[in-house]
């Protein structure tokens, strides 16, 4: 099947942060040649962890070929690392594919998908110590290349990897000017937007909201990478 034009399939599930797929989608569509297509772990709409419901154009089984996978992040990405539908999707796409990307915790659904083994990669800060059960390097870096692997960290970090695409498959001017189009010129009013940089009760704080998702997702990734274990071994 001939791609008429290049296809990024981003992938919609309930409980996925908006921002982490919205932000790099509105670069990308700016791109001219880009089509966007939203598709849906399940059939009907998307309910994202903010509330705005989404329509994906179709489901996994009806997805056109792709020249981008890309799976954002939120807390639903727990219930994705043992979802065999989606899984077998992205294992059978990815070879195919020119680029495979994650923004935030999107980075363990690849990682469930066996599809980071021996790779540098990045997420959430929460959950960067959940990476090497899939074989993986970590990495604290907001953006991180590694051959046809394109992860981001945590939701804003979408916009930046977004932009180093472009820049790598269309070139710096085309990147320069979507960033310009989108006056994207961030100058936030605090320095806090890290661990490393965040003052120690502001860490704190956000290490007790994230716990109990944090202990959950990490046990549903300790599964995903024993299933991943025990069918090498089969």
């Amino acid at each position: 099947m001939s791609v008429a034009r290049y296809t990024i399939g981003m992938v919609y599930f309930d409980g996925m942060t908006l921002l982490d797929s919205v932000g790099p989608a509105d670069l990308f569509a700016r791109v001219p040649g880009v089509r966007l297509m939203n598709i849906g772990v399940k059939p009907g709409p998307v309910t994202t962890d903010c509330g705005i419901r989404v329509i994906p154009d179709c489901v996994l089984g009806a997805a056109p070929e792709l020249n981008v996978l890309f799976v954002g992040g939120g807390g639903g990405t727990t219930e994705l690392l043992a979802d065999a539908d989606l899984l077998s999707f992205l294992s059978r796409r990815a070879p195919q594919a020119d680029w495979i990307m994650s923004v935030c915790t999107g980075a363990l659904v690849l990682g469930a998908a066996n599809l980071l083994r021996g790779y540098t990669a990045t997420t959430h800060w929460s959950m960067l110590h959940a990476l090497p059960l899939f074989g993986a390097t970590t990495s604290t870096e907001r953006v991180v290349i590694d051959r046809n692997r394109a992860t981001g960290g945590g939701v804003t970090a979408g916009i930046d990897l977004a932009l180093t695409l472009i820049a790598r498959q269309w070139g710096t001017e085309q990147a320069e000017l979507v960033q310009l189009v989108t006056e994207y010129n961030p100058h936030p009013p605090f320095d806090a937007g890290s661990p490393q940089r965040a003052p120690g009760a502001v860490r704190e704080s956000a290490e007790a909201l994230f716990a109990p998702l944090t202990a959950r997702r990490t046990r549903a990734a300790e599964v995903a990478a024993e299933c991943l274990m025990a069918r090498a071994r089969d």
